[in-house]
């Protein structure tokens, strides 16, 4: 199977803008995924304001995980194009770069939960919080949970879905992010965002490895900042 981006020369590739910073956290179609670069807050010095800032400097952790992961048409059915993360796990080296790309973010945030969205935000949201010294928080599908839930209902294409978590897991006051691995049209993420919130939790940001931008599932996230690694155009 073809990697994701097994043709794509990386030197040509044009910059996507980031307000990416490890250090703070305020900020399907045919579609092949660009790096977003990362870059660190502008040194402040009286001995550099005649000059332009210089350029961000790039991470060359960001390329090779999206170059780990492959894109497979028509999957699960005709006209998606499914961004497969297997591919991103067998390379211990991209998946050990993605968990410590978002550990930097948030080890000094003072976040007390790391909720992980069915499923693959169980895959990377328990190292992240281990990590960062946060309990993970599982958010499931219905009849998934095997204690006295709390539910948000959410909306589909076609259809609705509802997002469980156990009660008492979160406590309000508590300080979280919430994992997954794609944010697309931005339905589950929302409904994440509102059981968190229900409760009492500050929902500090939304962090995912891929983003479909053209899907602009930001927009219905609100206020509720979201980052990425990878930008999918």
């Amino acid at each position: 199977m073809k990697s994701l981006i097994n043709s794509l020369n990386l030197n040509t590739v044009p910059k996507v803008k980031s307000n990416y910073n490890t250090n703070s956290c305020n900020s399907r179609s045919r579609s092949v995924c660009f790096p977003i670069y990362a870059s660190k807050d502008p040194v402040k010095s009286v001995h550099m304001a005649s000059h332009a800032p210089a350029p961000a400097p790039v991470d060359n952790r960001i390329s090779h995980i999206a170059s780990s992961i492959r894109v497979i048409p028509d999957f699960p059915k005709p006209g998606i194009m499914f961004h497969d993360i297997t591919t991103l796990l067998l390379d211990t080296k991209a998946f050990k770069d993605t968990i410590d790309l978002f550990v930097e973010r948030y080890r000094d945030q003072k976040i007390n939960v790391v909720a992980g969205v069915e499923a693959r935000g169980f895959i990377f949201g328990p190292p992240i919080a281990l990590a960062i010294g946060a309990k993970f928080v599982p958010m499931r599908k219905p009849k998934k949970l095997p204690g006295e839930v709390i539910s948000e209902e959410y909306s589909l294409e076609y259809g609705t879905d509802k997002m469980e978590m156990h009660v008492g897991a979160v406590q309000p006051g508590e300080r979280a992010i919430i994992i997954d691995d794609l944010i697309a049209t931005g339905g589950t993420l929302n409904a994440a965002i509102r059981l968190l919130e229900r409760v009492g939790v500050e929902v500090v940001e939304c962090a995912c490895v891929i983003e479909l931008a053209e899907l602009k599932g930001r927009d219905k996230l609100g206020d509720n900042p979201v980052f990425v690694l990878i930008s999918s155009t």
